[in-house]
Order: C-alpha cells, then structure tokens, then sequence
C-alpha cells in the first residue's frame, strides 16, 4: 500500500473528509449552543377565548428545555394540551428563538357531573364551569365511557319531542342502561332500556301522537311520563297518576 500512490491519495482524501466532518459538527454544535438561539418568545393564536396568554407564557416557560434547536416540539405539544380548554395545539420553529403555537379549544355544549364538559365530538374535559360563555347548556350523565353516546341520543330526543315544544334540558343514562329525560317545561320523562335501535323512537313518538289528547285531558302541567309500557304510558299531573289503556281510556291510580 506505501508503494501505491493511488492508495495513498486515496487514504489521505478519506481523512481529509473525516478531519472536515468532524471540524463542521465541531462548528454546528458550537453554533447550536450560542446563545442567540436561546428561547426568548412563545407566541400564541388560535382558540384563546378561555385561555390566559401572558399566564400561559409564564407557566410554560419552565417545560421548555434546549433551545431553538435542540427543543422537543412533542414535549411542548403535550404541555399545552394538558390546560384546560385545549383540544389540540400545533407548535412550530420561528427563527431565531421564537416558537409560535396554535390552540384549538373545545367547544362546549353539555356539562357533564359536577366539573366537566362535554365537547361538540363527544369528549369529555375538565373546566372550570363557570367561565361558560352560556349558561344555558343541558346536563348530561351517564356510565364511564357513554358520553359520546348520550350526546348523540340528546339530539335525537331534540327532534323526536320537537313537534310538542320542549327541548331536553337534562338526559340521564343510568347504571343499568336506562335511558330519561327532563325538559324545558319541568316534565320528566322515563324511556326505560333500549331493546333496538327503534326502541326509544317508537315510545317517544307514541307520547307525541298522543300529546294533544294527554294535554286536553289533564292540562298541560304534567309532571312525569313512563314511556316503559308495552301499550301506553303513564302520566302523573300533579300527584296524580294515570295510565290510558290501548282504547283510549284512562285508569287512575
């Protein structure tokens, strides 16, 4: 090999290259830990209705490690996604030393329990309740995991009970999978369990159909319906209580 000049260049142009390389990461890894790329700014935009930016900036600061460079954006991502409010969160690199940050917050439109919330996909948060911008929402429960489940079914009793005029203010689920509703006007309704997918359907519209004669009959202050009837249901008007029977009567009980 010492005779072989060819070899020779060869060997020396390898080390060159090695020498250099090592002088370029030598370079970068100075460059990188010079302080002009030192984190100096977070900024903040998006969904920032229930989120306070200079207190956001404060507390985060001590979760950001390394600087412009050497950063973990998914550490980052994860931290703001941890505060309340925040569905997801973007961040990027703006050069020099600045991260720019995009939060998307849920939107609310059930409580749920005592301290929770129920986002417009179904998932549940933890907020504080009292910086709703409405106070208005209905109040949803039900078993662990049922959320999105019981959201869907407020709809439905939305539009299945619409043509009487009451709205659900509170659905229930319960333990044991039964399903009841409380509306606008005060009246508790029972809807038992849901044996299909036609179940509850079937018994909500059979109150409906029969709402104009129910409200000629007793008023229409009534208090609680029981839809778990095969046949009928049963309506309690002011302590009252009665069940019509498959030929239109009513027996009092």
């Amino acid at each position: 090999m010492w005779n072989n000049v060819r070899q020779l260049n060869l060997a020396a142009s390898m080390l060159y290259a090695l020498a250099a390389g090592v002088l370029v990461a030598c370079a970068a890894l100075w460059m990188i830990g010079r302080p002009m790329f030192t984190l100096r700014a977070i900024e903040i935009d998006g969904d920032v209705a229930h989120i306070n930016v200079p207190t956001v900036r404060a507390s985060l600061a001590g979760h950001l490690q390394g600087n412009f460079f050497t950063d973990n954006l998914d550490v980052a991502r994860v931290a703001f996604e941890s505060m309340p409010w925040v569905r997801r969160a973007g961040v990027r690199r703006v050069w020099p030393d600045q991260l720019a940050v995009t939060l998307e917050e849920y939107k609310p439109v059930a409580t749920w329990g005592n301290d929770q919330l129920v986002s417009a996909e179904g998932e549940l948060f933890t907020a504080n309740q009292g910086e709703l911008d409405q106070d208005d929402l209905p109040a949803l429960s039900g078993p662990e995991g049922s959320a999105k489940d019981v959201l869907a079914k407020y709809y439905e009793f939305m539009h299945w009970f619409a043509p009487i005029g009451v709205k659900p203010v509170e659905v229930t689920l319960s333990p044991r999978y039964a399903w009841s509703v409380k509306f606008s006007d005060g009246m508790s309704v029972e809807l038992g369990r849901e044996r299909d997918e036609e179940t509850l359907m079937k018994r909500s519209n059979r109150l409906v159909s029969a709402w104009s004669e129910v409200t000629h009959r007793w008023g229409e202050q009534i208090e609680s319906v029981d839809l778990r009837y095969p046949n009928g249901f049963a309506v309690q008007v002011a302590g009252v209580r009665f069940i019509p029977d498959q030929a239109g009567g009513a027996s009092k009980k």
